[in-house]
């Protein structure tokens, strides 16, 4: 049976509470930490203190948490980029300034989750399906980015190519660079994804984007 409220276990003489979304924090800590093969419930409920049994009480199986773990990461890690990608912009750089804000805000992207589940993908082809199946729909809402702006079909989709496999291979690749020198780079990168220098207006709004962001990790 799955239930969606909090559980207490004092099975095994074990005591613990756990819910839904500590089972599935914790699922997708290990993914990024340790790999898919480390994600089993018998770890998971050590580390939670709870019986084995209570992962049952929110999911029908492994299979069932590892889907959820993948809904997860699309919500968190694709959303963000067709929403930034279909705001409205009065110029392309500005377009491009609004995905960008995904690039420097982990809690619009997570590079480390989305890394970890691609690593999952090379190993199990369902998965591989969802993660084609989302860099499709990224790929998608930045050709249309482009489109809107007045780039010819074919022109639309290298550039969103271009855009989309840089930020991805600098992840995959585990470059790393501090938000302050990223920031110093944004107007030639914005001219060479589009060929458009963005304005000191856009390039103020985006610095506070940046600035809130630091804030917000330095706590």
């Amino acid at each position: 049976m799955v239930l969606t409220n909090a559980q207490t276990d004092t099975e095994d003489g074990q005591q613990g509470r756990s819910t839904r979304e500590d089972w599935l924090k914790l699922a997708l800590q290990i993914l990024q930490r340790d790999g898919i093969d480390r994600v089993k419930v018998q770890i998971m409920a050590k580390q939670l203190n709870v019986s084995r049994s209570s992962f049952y009480w929110f999911f029908k199986n492994p299979q069932d948490l590892h889907e959820q773990m993948l809904d997860q990461w699309l919500t968190k890690n694709t959303g963000p980029i067709i929403q930034r990608a279909l705001r409205p912009a009065q110029t392309i750089s500005e377009a491009i300034l609004n995905v960008f804000e995904c690039w420097v805000n982990d809690e619009l992207f997570d590079p480390h989750l989305d890394v970890a589940v691609r690593l999952w993908a090379r190993r199990a082809v369902e998965v591989l399906k969802v993660v084609a199946s989302a860099d499709q729909q990224r790929l998608a809402a930045l050709t249309g980015m482009f489109a809107r702006h007045g780039f010819a079909e074919e022109d639309a989709i290298v550039r969103a190519r271009v855009l989309y496999f840089t930020q991805i291979g600098q992840y995959t690749l585990d470059f790393r660079e501090d938000m302050i020198t990223r920031f110093s780079r944004t107007r030639p990168y914005v001219l060479a994804f589009c060929g458009q220098e963005p304005s000191e207006k856009e390039l103020t709004r985006f610095k506070s984007v940046v600035m809130s962001a630091i804030q917000a990790e330095r706590g």
